[in-house]
């Protein structure tokens, strides 16, 4: 596969063809609380894919008739890379219509540091609700969404927040990892927690046998014939302890389809899936 380095100015022409100009952040202009032992540069490739992510950006685009309703965005990768267009940018459009101000973030890589991820995924919500009247934000309306390696950092933000700032009011998980033990994504256990986890991170990160009470909502879509990456019986245990908890959920499951469709129009459940969760945010998020 051909791979050709784009620069970050190649990047933004890439990611904004297909919605507004983005308010472009930098997540931590005064240089980040840890380290993920990577060095150089952010390296972008055709496609929209980054890699080697030491310096986090939040990309917002605001909606212009606001609900105050925003969705902070974690595109998966498998805590590689970030795919920044199918499951990122490519959906500004769609919620700005709905009057959803949309943000999507270009988190550091962990490389083994688990912490860094969520650190950057924290900020971004807690930049967000401070941004709330520039933005035109309900600060009580501001949701994390996921796709794959993405939908476990949003799982993780929802029930590992430590402060009201970097809690979100509701969770939208696309295909997600959810375990960090076997049966789970190994590239993406790998890259979190790095060849030889402690039982401790392991049972942290893990979200298939414990949640907080204090979780929000949930909306979750995946493909039943998802085998590799996020297999929907590794989905089931998070949901059946947010029933348990008395948390609303609203479960997806779409019998084709495998992983990693995102925003893609060749997902055969596209429709159905954006509608559901237009409905929801519109019947759910008041």
């Amino acid at each position: 596969m051909k791979h050709g380095l784009l620069s970050l100015c190649t990047l933004l022409c890439c990611i904004t063809a297909m919605a507004q100009k983005p308010i472009v952040v930098p997540l931590w202009p005064n240089g980040t609380p840890n380290d993920n032992g990577l060095t150089g540069e952010n390296i972008f490739y055709e496609g929209g894919r980054c890699m080697n992510i030491t310096t986090p950006y939040l990309y917002v685009y605001p909606a212009e008739k606001p609900t105050g309703k925003a969705v902070l965005m974690c595109p998966g990768g498998g805590y590689h890379h970030t795919a920044m267009t199918h499951e990122g940018t490519m959906m500004a459009d769609w919620f700005n219509t709905q009057g959803i101000t949309y943000a999507v973030l270009l988190y550091r890589m962990p490389n083994g540091h688990c912490e860094v991820p969520s650190t950057d995924a924290a900020e971004a919500l807690r930049l967000m609700r401070q941004q709330a009247t520039a933005w035109r934000l309900d600060p009580h309306k501001v949701g994390i969404m996921g796709g794959s390696a993405g939908g476990h950092l949003a799982i993780t933000i929802a029930n590992n927040f430590t402060t009201a700032e970097t809690r979100p009011d509701f969770q939208i998980l696309l295909y997600p990892v959810v375990s960090m033990n076997q049966g789970t994504h190994s590239g993406s256990k790998k890259n979190l927690l790095g060849e030889n986890p402690s039982q401790k991170d392991i049972e942290r990160f893990d979200f298939s046998k414990r949640i907080n009470p204090n979780t929000p909502k949930a909306f979750i879509v995946a493909s039943a014939d998802d085998h590799s990456v996020s297999p929907v019986g590794n989905t089931l245990p998070y949901v059946q302890q947010l029933i348990e908890n008395d948390i609303p959920v609203s479960l997806h499951i779409y019998p084709i389809g495998a992983h990693g469709w995102g925003f893609n129009d060749n997902f055969t459940y596209k429709t159905q899936w954006t509608d559901e969760l237009e409905k929801w945010l519109r019947e759910e998020i008041k």
